[in-house]
């Protein structure tokens, strides 16, 4: 058996405070601090040399906690330290969360930098359920920070709408209620909330209203004047506010609208550069029905080179797409909650794509239809993250294959028996009887 010896580091902007264990447990020398730069990171690679010399180390494993990117550059650093590499460094990245459980196992420990460097040492040398190893890999490291930024984006874009409608309803009370335009987000929704106050459309010319509706929509509305009709009549049915809150209001949505156009141009173009990105990258993801090359990036950028998970069951509980059970005795819970303990972007483009997907894939269309109608909390939720685990198996089955999609029709008929048959699913325990005396 390998001599194993753990590294657990503790890191912020300033400085890295350092843990060093032995297999049994022991810290041979004190906890120390190194300087969270460049010549830090070689000084902490050569002493951590020499202790593995010393101590006779076989295997060095390195934990550090993901906060922020202040880990970024040192994990990068010891990961390929030459002083290192006859000790086969692993570096494990850990979900903070995985770090404060475990804690709960030492009551008294105080809350330093260096006690959390043992905690974190501690918890690399306990094992089990630790992510892969990390790597860097260029040809995923530039697509990575691609799609983590347009995850930021995306969710910027939709915190400044909410903003912006709950605005609305203070503005226009009624527009949500008959939704106009359908998108409150379009150019001529756009241009009739930031020009015109609700007193204006209540009290303007239903002639001069559907002029301005034709002008602004292109003439693409089929009965300007109809439309007009409903959102003065919806005008007219708001609320009315103080006439001293109709300036900073307008203010306020025009502010916020001009803020979401520039999101959506900012994402347009950065959608256009992933795509770009993407395209050198060999893999068979954008020929399945739905996952375009945004979708197909973000989920590529996260997983990398597949071939460090085991199997798709990997990979969920990679992303935290997995629901622990939570039974005891003859008592089973059927309203497990999801884990989310895992890769958050990873996550996040599993389940949008997994819904693009649904729309474009009958197959999946047809498993998202019958997992919403089992059940009446939460239908859509559960069914487009049960659609998102679905989608694991193929992309697994993808990446590992390099094959292309083929439709359910066009399959070929997998053998019913032999190595290779589909493993059955997994069955629910069953309660069972008192044995009769």
């Amino acid at each position: 058996m390998p001599n194993v010896a753990y590294l657990g580091l503790d890191i912020s902007q300033a400085d890295v405070s350092v843990c060093f264990l032995l297999t049994d447990g022991r810290e041979p020398v004190p906890r120390w601090t190194v300087a969270n730069t460049q010549p830090g990171a070689d000084r902490l690679s050569a002493t951590v040399a020499q202790l593995c010399q010393t101590h006779q180390v076989d295997e060095l494993r390195i934990g550090v906690e993901a906060t922020g990117l202040l880990w970024w550059h040192l994990v990068c650093v010891l990961n390929a330290a030459p002083p290192l590499l006859p000790f086969r460094p692993h570096v494990y990245v850990l979900n903070p969360h995985l770090v404060e459980t475990f804690r709960r196992n030492y009551g008294a420990l105080p809350k330093t930098d260096r006690a959390d460097a043992f905690l974190i040492a501690e918890r690399i040398r306990f094992g089990r359920q630790l992510p892969p190893p990390f790597q860097v890999d260029v040809r995923y490291a530039p697509l990575q920070r691609l799609t983590r930024f347009r995850f930021h984006l995306a969710h910027n874009l939709a915190r400044e709408k909410s903003y912006f409608l709950s605005f609305l309803f203070l503005t226009f009370s009624s527009f949500g209620q008959v939704e106009p335009f359908g998108d409150p987000f379009g150019a001529t929704s756009s241009a009739v909330l930031s020009e015109l106050t609700t007193e204006e459309l209540a009290q303007q010319s239903l002639e001069d209203l559907a002029a301005y509706l034709q002008t602004h929509g292109h003439g693409r509305f089929a009965d300007p004047a109809a439309l007009a009709e409903t959102l003065q009549q919806a005008a007219r049915d708001a609320y009315r506010l103080d006439k001293v809150l109709a300036e900073p209001l307008r203010i306020v949505l025009s502010t916020t609208l001009a803020n979401i156009r520039s999101l959506t141009a900012q994402l347009k173009t950065l959608n256009q550069t992933i795509a770009a990105e993407l395209q050198p990258i060999p893999q068979t993801l954008d020929s399945v029905p739905g996952l375009g090359p945004v979708w197909t990036a973000g989920l590529i950028a996260e997983l990398g080179d597949v071939s460090r998970f085991a199997d798709d069951d990997a990979i969920a509980q990679f992303a935290g797409l997995t629901w622990p059970a939570h039974e005891s005795g003859q008592f089973q819970a059927e309203d497990t909650h999801l884990s989310q303990r895992g890769n958050s972007y990873l996550r996040y483009y599993l389940v949008e794509g997994a819904n693009s997907v649904r729309r474009h894939c009958p197959e999946y269309a047809e498993y998202y239809t019958a997992k919403y109608a089992e059940t009446l909390k939460h239908p859509h939720q559960r069914a487009l993250v049960l659609t998102a685990r679905k989608l694991v198996r193929l992309i697994d089955a993808l990446l590992r294959s390099q094959a292309l999609y083929q439709p359910p029709d066009q399959r070929p008929t997998p053998p019913s028996a032999g190595p290779h048959a589909r493993r059955p699913g997994r069955q629910r325990r069953q309660p069972q009887a008192n044995p009769v005396t």
